[in-house]
């Protein structure tokens, strides 16, 4: 009985013994998975801090144009001579906007090539995907090119974008790819879009690529604005000419690198059920809207215009010198009586507050349609516009305020009833200085006629506002109210954050 009792113990102590080291082993892994996890978040943390310092530091200078600089960009001013007769039309509504880019997709016949800040594989941006994969499959030679940021966002491990990458006779490239090793080049984004067919024809304007901008799909979306440019027998003095130019700087730039090492991931279960699915979504589409698809004279649906010019900015993902604010500025001066500017921010530094100054001084009638405060989708430009109305209005410029429950988008000038601008180039200290920008800029009576009652229809549902705060409101619209989240959001960014307005 006794040895029995001693046996017992022993094993109760040897048991006891075993539990209380894996209590031990426990709770040292415990603490040493929470010593990882906290040196993890520690490390995000100065990560995070070291990019927005860095970019704080990179950017916080903006860079001025030389007085060399601005006499050559005087001297060659930027009209070209066109030998061969160009035709155009404004692009207004968004589900139009979606169809002709499916429609010049679905016509090529050698090469498309697209070039966008941010496309998703929502609704319309699928209808793209699966455009653009047919166009591959029939040996058309697809390029597409997108900024960085919605490279990691939307597209990196993207099922959808892995098939139309992956497939034949397609490259994808994203411009400038985050990374935390480079923060100092951080905020440098393709802000361009357009798409080029052939070589030939082209849509080039301020839309990206989703729902928010195309199509008729329910829930948010934004207004914008595109040209369609159509040329019957260019040659190599057309205007097309000039966006394959700017094209292939930025495609062969060396921070544009390819979304896929290789084509493996075309054989994988998931790649190969999106493109299927890319393809079926499509093909039902070209199906209900084969009548006006395959239908490729854009002749009666345009207009001839006398010239185009394209403006843009400089390439590099560092702060850029501001080429177009320059010659838009300059262009704006030269008018006889009327400029109005449709831009969805206003976010000015001194050098642009006296570019406008400048024109109000020069020309009669200047007008500027902005998103109000409770209208602005984007936070830091309702944010900004509410913190310097006054420095904005004291440029001389007539301001009016959209109110129309969605967003306001559009990036246009309209100079007296001849020259139409429109294009990705918002007012703003971003897109001055920190973007790539395209602005086409077109001489015609008939496109200005266009551009300046699509301007109109929306600055029915805007109000003049006034420098002692009262507002002029001749189309009795009703203002929209700014809701308390967006209120709070403003309100931190207007107290906190506006010391870095230049990089929003």
């Amino acid at each position: 009985m006794y040895i029995q009792h001693a046996f017992t113990a022993r094993a109760v102590m040897r048991i006891d013994r075993y539990l209380r080291s894996i209590v031990v082993k426990s709770y040292k892994r415990r603490k040493l998975m929470k010593r990882i996890i906290l040196g993890a978040v520690i490390l995000l943390v100065v990560l995070i801090a070291a990019i927005v310092a860095c970019a704080l530091i990179s950017y916080h200078k903006q860079p001025e144009l030389t007085a060399d600089e601005i006499n050559q960009l005087d001297e060659q001013g930027i009209w070209k001579e066109r030998t061969s007769a160009e035709r155009a039309r404004i692009i207004e509504d968004n589900d139009e906007a979606l169809k002709e880019r499916i429609r010049m997709i679905s016509n090529a016949k050698s090469e498309i090539i697209l070039s966008t800040f941010d496309f998703r594989s929502d609704d319309s941006g699928k209808l793209m995907l699966g455009a653009l994969i047919d166009a591959a499959d029939r040996g058309v030679s697809v390029n597409v090119i997108v900024d960085g940021v919605s490279g990691f966002t939307k597209m990196k491990g993207n099922p959808d974008f892995k098939a139309l990458a992956s497939s034949d006779n397609v490259n994808v490239k994203i411009y400038n790819k985050v990374n935390p090793f480079k923060p100092w080049q951080s905020m440098g984004r393709l802000h361009d879009k357009y798409v080029i067919a052939d070589r030939t024809n082209y849509i080039l304007g301020g839309r990206n690529t989703f729902n928010y901008f195309l199509g008729a799909y329910p829930g948010h979306k934004n207004y914008d604005r595109d040209v369609l440019v159509y040329c019957e027998s260019p040659d190599e003095t057309s205007s097309v000419n000039d966006v394959l130019a700017y094209y292939e700087s930025v495609w062969n730039y060396k921070e544009s690198k390819a979304f896929l090492k290789n084509n493996k991931c075309a054989g994988n279960k998931k790649v190969k059920a999106a493109r299927k699915e890319l393809l079926d979504n499509y093909n039902i589409y070209y199906a209900d809207n084969k009548d006006y698809l395959t239908d490729t004279d854009y002749t009666d649906e345009t207009v001839e215009v006398n010239n185009i010019a394209l403006l843009s900015n400089p390439i590099e993902c560092g702060a850029k010198k501001p080429v177009v604010w320059y010659q838009l500025t300059k262009l704006m001066e030269q008018a006889d009586s009327q400029v109005k500017i449709h831009t969805p921010y206003i976010i000015c530094n001194e050098y642009m507050y006296d570019g406008l100054k400048k024109v109000c001084d020069s020309v009669e009638n200047v007008s500027l349609m902005t998103n109000s405060v409770g209208n602005n989708g984007n936070p830091f430009g309702s944010a900004d516009y509410y913190a310097h109305k006054d420095k904005v209005l004291g440029t001389g410029l007539e301001v009016w305020e959209y109110e129309g429950g969605y967003s306001y988008h559009g990036k246009s000038v309209l100079i007296d009833d001849d020259i139409s601008v429109v294009g990705s180039f918002n007012i703003d200290m971003r897109s001055v200085y920190l973007d790539t920008e395209l602005m086409l800029v077109i001489d015609s009576k008939e496109i200005n006629e266009q551009l300046g009652g699509a301007m109109q229809t929306y600055e029915h549902s805007a109000r003049k506002a006034n420098a002692d705060g009262t507002y002029d409101n001749p189309y009795n619209v009703q203002p929209v109210a700014l809701t308390p989240k967006r209120e709070r959001r403003m309100k931190l960014i207007k107290n906190f954050l506006l010391w870095t307005r230049y990089l929003f």
